[in-house]
Parts: C-alpha cells; sequence; structure tokens
C-alpha cells in the first residue's frame, strides 16, 4: 500500500508518504467545538423522551406497577409494561443472528438481574419521564438471588466469542509427576463495568416501515441488520447513523433491551423517541467483565522450564444466557510447554449478562498468568525476563505454527532498556525513595490476538483531483477517521487534503466490527483495494486515449503519486487525474472492494500482537497507600498507520490496567444481588494524577502473513501485562504476595506490619 500505487499486481507494494506519519485527528476540531454529533445531540420533530423503571432486586417477580399514577403525572404521555407491550417479531429467547445476546424486553414479569428494565415511560419532557418512572413504584416476590462463585459449577461448552472451553496439548498430571518443582496459585478478578464517557443513548425514528436510528454501535451493518430481525422488516429499511462514539470497549458492539425497546415504543406511539441510560443503568444492562477465580498449576525441570503448565478459571455468567471470560486461554499462547490444559467452568449469578469489555479474555487472564509466571521465577531465584526467555515459545504452544510475526524479544530487551531494569535487585523490600516509600518494580507479558472481520469499501475519484472514501467505519475515539484516511490517501495516491470520508452509517459499505482490535486492518483491507480498482480503471482509461501521454502502457505498469499518473520507469510519461476524467467527459470514476484475510494464511500461521510492560510502585510502608510512578511498554503490533494515535491507544490501554490492578471493583450486596457502587463517584477509575509517567515504545515488526497490509492493531493489547506488572512491583515492594485484585491497602497490612 502506497501513494505509489502499482497497476500491475506484480510490482510490489512499498509504504506510502501518508501511512506511517503522525498526523493530527481529522476530527479534532469538530469534537472540541462541539460540531460532532453524538446520538443523544440528535432532536427531531414530535421528540419524546424515554425513562426505564429498573428492577431493585436481582430475582424474583414484578407483582405490581401503579402505572395510573404514572400516566396521571403532566407531561406523560404512555407506559409500556410486559401487559401492553406490542409484539416483537423476533423471540427474545433465540439467537438468530451471530453476536446475539438474549435480553429481557418486557416479555414477561420475571426478573432476572437488579436493573433489568421491567417499564418504560414516554413523556414531552425528560423530567416527566423520569418522575413518572419514579411513580411506578415496583413492588415484587422476590426469590433469593445467587451471587458470587461459589455457586456450583458447571461446563460450558464454548466461551468468549465462540471459543473452546477446553483446549489441551499433552499430559498435564504427567508432567506434573515429572516436575522438580511443582507449583499452584490461585488469583480472582473482579466484576468490571465499562461505562464509557458517552453513556448508551438511542433516538428512533419510524418514517412509515423505515426504522432511522442514531445510536452508538460498533458494527452499524450488523445492527441494522440485528433491528430489522427484531422489527420484522427488509435490512434496508433501516438506517442507523453512528459518527462519533464518544467510547464503546467492547459494550457498543451489540444491541441491547434498551435500544430495542426504545425503537419499539416509537412504533407504538408514532413519533420520535431518545433514551439516554444513567450513569446508574450503565451498570446492568448493557454487559460487564464478569469476575472470575482462576488456578494456574504449574510444573519445572530443574533448569526452570515448563513440563506442565494448567490454567482452569471459573467465571460468573447470568441466568438466562451465557458468556464467559476466557481467561485461560492466553496461558495456551505465550509458552513453550510439552503438556498444556487451558479449561473453564461457570457459575450462574443473577446478574446482567457479562460480555465482550476491552480485551476479553487475554486482560483477566494475563492478569491471573503473569503473576503465576513471576512466582515461578521466584521460586527458581531467576529474574522474570530471565525465566519468560528461558519459556520463550519460538512457534504457537498448541499448533507448533510458525508465527506471522513475533517481536516480543525485542519487546523485553527494548523496554528494559527503557525501564532501567538492569538495575533491579532479585529480592523483594530492597528500594526505598528519598521519602521512605518502598519501591518496587515489576514487569509482564502482553498479548492480544489480530482478528479480521470481512469488510467493504468504495472510493470514488472526483474531476477536482479529490476523492470519497465511503465505508462505515466507525471511531469511538481510536482514531478511525484519520488511520483509514491515511490507507485511503496512500491507496489512491492523493495527500491526505484531498481524501474525504464518509462513514459511520449502515447504509454504507460494510466495514465490519469495530472491535477486536482489528477495524484498522479490516477497512483498511477493503479502502485499499477500493482505491487500487479506482486507479485500475482511471489508467485503463488513460492507456487508452490516443490523447494520453499514457497511451498504450497497458501493462508495462502505471503508478499513482501526488493526483498524477506516471508510466512505471518513465516519470516524463504522466498527467493528472483530472485532465484523464475531463478527456473522457467524466465527473468520477469508483472502485469498490472486500477485504478478507486469506484463509490459507489464517491456518498456517499464529497471528498474536505482544507487548512487554514495565511498572515502578511506591507503597507507604506504615499506611499501605500504593502509587503507581512509572509505566514503561513495548509493543510489536505490525505494521503502525498513525503513531500518535497507537500510542494513545496504548497509553489508555496501559492506564485501564492500573484501573484494573488497584481501583476497579463492582461491589455487590450477596444478600440482595444489588450493585452498591453503581455511579462513578464509588466505583473508582484512575484520574490524571494516578498516572505520573507513562511512556509507550513501539518496536518495528513486519508482517507480511497477518494481512496484506501488515497491520495487526493496538487497540487492546496495552491492557493485557498491565495489572498484573503492577501485581508484580508490589511483590518486589512489599514481600507481600496479593492474589486478588484490585490490590487494596488492607491486603497489604498484615504483611507490612
Amino acid at each position: 500500500m502506497s501513494d505509489v500505487t502499482p497497476i500491475a499486481t506484480a510490482l510490489p507494494q512499498r509504504m506510502g508518504s501518508n501511512a506511517g506519519q503522525r498526523a493530527t485527528r481529522r476530527d479534532g476540531v469538530a469534537k472540541v467545538t462541539g460540531a460532532a454529533t453524538y446520538a443523544a445531540d440528535n432532536q427531531p420533530k414530535g421528540l419524546l423522551h424515554a425513562a426505564f423503571a429498573c428492577a431493585t432486586i436481582a430475582r424474583g417477580r414484578v407483582t405490581g406497577l401503579d402505572v395510573d399514577a404514572a400516566k396521571a403525572h403532566p407531561g406523560v404521555v404512555e407506559v409500556i409494561t410486559p401487559a401492553n407491550r406490542p409484539a416483537l417479531a423476533a423471540d427474545p429467547d433465540s439467537k438468530p443472528m451471530r453476536f446475539w445476546f438474549r435480553t429481557q424486553v418486557l416479555q414477561d414479569d420475571r426478573v432476572l438481574y437488579a436493573g433489568q428494565p421491567i417499564a418504560l415511560v414516554l413523556a414531552e419532557t425528560l423530567e416527566a419521564a423520569t418522575e413518572g418512572a419514579a411513580l411506578l413504584a415496583p413492588t415484587y416476590a422476590p426469590e433469593a438471588p445467587r451471587i458470587g462463585l461459589d455457586e456450583p459449577p458447571y461446563t460450558p461448552e464454548a466461551v468468549g466469542i465462540g471459543a473452546p472451553a477446553k483446549v489441551t496439548k499433552g499430559d498435564i498430571e504427567a508432567g506434573l509427576a515429572a516436575a522438580a518443582r511443582r507449583l499452584e496459585v490461585t488469583i480472582e478478578t473482579p466484576a468490571q463495568y465499562h461505562n464509557a464517557m458517552e453513556p448508551h443513548a438511542i433516538v428512533a425514528e419510524w418514517q412509515g416501515d423505515r426504522l432511522v436510528i442514531d445510536t452508538p454501535n460498533q458494527a452499524p451493518v450488523m445492527a441494522a441488520a440485528a433491528f430489522a430481525t427484531w422489527f420484522g422488516i427488509a435490512p434496508q429499511n433501516v438506517t442507523l447513523r453512528t459518527p462519533f462514539l464518544g467510547g464503546g470497549f467492547g459494550s457498543k458492539a451489540v444491541l441491547s433491551a434498551p435500544q430495542i425497546l426504545a425503537a419499539l415504543a416509537a412504533r407504538m406511539v408514532g413519533r420520535p423517541v431518545k433514551m439516554v441510560l444513567t450513569r446508574a443503568q450503565m451498570f446492568g444492562p448493557v454487559g460487564h467483565r464478569g469476575a472470575t477465580r482462576q488456578t494456574l498449576r504449574m510444573g519445572l525441570d530443574g533448569a526452570g522450564r515448563f513440563t506442565a503448565l494448567a490454567h482452569h478459571t471459573i467465571a460468573e455468567t447470568a441466568s438466562f444466557d451465557e458468556f464467559i471470560e476466557a481467561a485461560s486461554t492466553p496461558s495456551r499462547l505465550l509458552y513453550a510447554s510439552p503438556a498444556i490444559a487451558t479449561t473453564h467452568a461457570a457459575v450462574v449469578n443473577d446478574i446482567g449478562l457479562p460480555g465482550p469489555m476491552r480485551a476479553p479474555g487475554e486482560a483477566s487472564g494475563t492478569a491471573a498468568l503473569e503473576v503465576a509466571i513471576d512466582i515461578a521465577a521466584e521460586a527458581q531465584g531467576m529474574d522474570p525476563i530471565d525465566f519468560r526467555l528461558l519459556n520463550y515459545a519460538e512457534t504457537d504452544p498448541m499448533t507448533g505454527n510458525p508465527y506471522s510475526s513475533k517481536a516480543l524479544r525485542e519487546c523485553f530487551a527494548e523496554g528494559a532498556k527503557a525501564f532501567g531494569w538492569a538495575g533491579r535487585p532479585l529480592a523483594p523490600r530492597q528500594m526505598t525513595d528519598d521519602r521512605g516509600m518502598l519501591v518496587g518494580w515489576g514487569m509482564g507479558t502482553a498479548n492480544f490476538p489480530c482478528p479480521m472481520f470481512e469488510s467493504e469499501a468504495r472510493a470514488t475519484l472526483r474531476a477536482d483531483g479529490s476523492a470519497l472514501v465511503e465505508t462505515s467505519l466507525i471511531d469511538m475515539g481510536q482514531g478511525a477517521w484519520t488511520a483509514l484516511a491515511q490507507i485511503a490517501a496512500d491507496a489512491l495516491g492523493l495527500g491526505l487534503d484531498r481524501i474525504e470520508m464518509r462513514g459511520g452509517a449502515s447504509d454504507l459499505p460494510d466495514a465490519g466490527i469495530a472491535g477486536g482490535s482489528g477495524h484498522t486492518a479490516s477497512a483498511g483491507l477493503a479502502i485499499e483495494g477500493a482505491g487500487a480498482e479506482a486507479i485500475r480503471q482511471l489508467a485503463e482509461i488513460a492507456a487508452a486515449d490516443p490523447a494520453s501521454p499514457l497511451y498504450g502502457t497497458g501493462n508495462a505498469g502505471v503508478v499513482a503519486r501526488g493526483g498524477r499518473l506516471h508510466a512505471a520507469g518513465d516519470e516524463s510519461r504522466g498527467e493528472s487525474y483530472a485532465e484523464i476524467l475531463a478527456r473522457a467527459d467524466r465527473t468520477a470514476l469508483s472502485g469498490q472492494a472486500k477485504g478478507v484475510r486469506d484463509p490459507a494464511a489464517a491456518g498456517a500461521y499464529a497471528m498474536q500482537s505482544h507487548g512487554a510492560v514495565f511498572a515502578e510502585v511506591k507503597v507507604d510502608p506504615e499506611l499501605g497507600q500504593i502509587r503507581v510512578s512509572r509505566l514503561v511498554g513495548a509493543f510489536a503490533a505490525g505494521r503502525i498507520i498513525n503513531p500518535r494515535l497507537a500510542e494513545s491507544q496504548l497509553n489508555g490501554g496501559m492506564i485501564w490496567g492500573l484501573s484494573f490492578a488497584l481501583l476497579e471493583r463492582a461491589e455487590m450486596d450477596p444478600r440482595s444481588g444489588r450493585l452498591l457502587n453503581a455511579d462513578l463517584g464509588e466505583y473508582l477509575v484512575p484520574v490524571n494524577a494516578d498516572v505520573p509517567s507513562i511512556q509507550t515504545l513501539l518496536v518495528h515488526e513486519d508482517d507480511p502473513h497477518v494481512n496484506p497490509l501488515g497491520i495487526k492493531g493496538v487497540g487492546e493489547i496495552g491492557t493485557t501485562g498491565t495489572a498484573a506488572a503492577i501485581a508484580n512491583a508490589v511483590w518486589h515492594a512489599t514481600g507481600v504476595r496479593v492474589t486478588r485484585y484490585p490490590i487494596r491497602l488492607e491486603d497489604l497490612m498484615e504483611g507490612l506490619a
């Protein structure tokens, strides 16, 4: 891919002048001036506001709602309950589509978790709707809730998004029996809730049998098809607009009950309806990272090499559907061992359904695995990096397939050098600062897969020498408007300022899912193909035109650069796109293409991004207070389209890992099944003062197999490895090994005494 775009497919692709540059966000001015339109900013004529009444018990039945009181409130237009909810075309207890979860859309009076929507109030103002919802005053027949990881476990068939729950290689028990040293550790991670800057919201309007929706969504074409299924209409009769998202992190990849009910309400009353979840309502119906209890058993030979590695996860899931955090997965990806077993069990809780949350599986899994690895290194008396290098996987540990690329050694080396790791004492509690704070250094390995989703794009060259690129790209803050425009500019041989991007809507070519760190690779490959197709057509016109300097070039080859076509190897023969189109009496020319990974490469290579995170913590020896004073991360993630944006994503991922390690925890009352901290006052997340120094290193990596662009993705890998790096640093500072997250001062005080 390049701004020197070869027409003959035999010519090699080269790096362009736009990709690889630290371009500033193209959407930045719109966002800081308020011109960027988010879902809740839309105000169609005749708009009604929707507010939910949510269950205050975790399990049981709703026995009463004071609908008359709510309807009598000034401004209230309608109250929707299971008694009058119009029928839906789809069964909420079925799964007719990929990425479809069962949901509660007022189909009955059952309460399956605290925070579940149990009624919807429509009113002329938000205040009236909110007050009407409060007047419903529900009564219940409660049942004892099932809460916590000590419920009876069962073995699921799949975890995450369809991954196998059990993957094994070799004989674990024999490997443990033969080991010179056997170790076992159990580590718990809590339930965590993504609560993005922009809450879930929807503005739904029916125009006859057409549904127009403004809602934040990470996969607009797929979501439009889901809405069509729910309402029994053709997918082309749904237009879903989502040009800007204030964060998604997986929670906005699939439809939730509030969105479906708002669209249903709009059809019922014949007026547009707006629904915006409150902060408290974000803790329940829109997914979260489920709690886990992970047990790792390790066998080591006399030199410290693995003879066996077993990783078993117990994870919470809901009573009405199944999403299980695939936390054991990293143990089959990172270290060489003759015997590996990654297994999962689930426990049913009366909670909202867990779901994908930034680095699902890998974030929780590395938080446990990388602590276990440090425990093994300590037992062997080895430096943590040396132990990891001793057990380094040169090929995929489970299949033996080669990696499409793997620069993890370089990540260890470059990260350690930048951090100053060589000065780290092996034993804990050996370093203090000038204030008497205990100082500790820890590290963790980061990894994340490199998925791709089938995508489409259209590129149109215009008579004025500019181009329009159309695809349903999603920018939830990661910079897609900018990075994909850089790819488009190189594919079309134009400057970045000559590219107009159109995205964020379901009536555009499908860019796939903005998730799994795969959006830039997926949509980018389609954009590059569409640009190449447009240039190919333009070259054919020029080569067949006797008036063109490129007449007769044919298969000799033409390259595109700076808005001009040139004969390959002869810069004197060339002309502008505008000139070619003008002589052909064309105002525009379009190319369309799909992006898809080569299935042969997918089966032949292991495809992962890798990294190493280093953390310094300072711990007050009297109070147990922990501060992270430095984070350094080195990441190898294939080709980086925009280093500025990539560093921002990786910084954000490491900050999220800090939050995982020290702050985030959903506090559940086991008696009622209700969250005790369903707000941003008591659900703790980092602020700027919590991250005084953070450094990201981009380690060069060429990957000819992962996709033709060599892009792997950076959105999630920064979150992996970071929590463990901090936990390991806390041990190094204090000598106290805490095996539950987040690490609290009460976990340290007894050991510090």
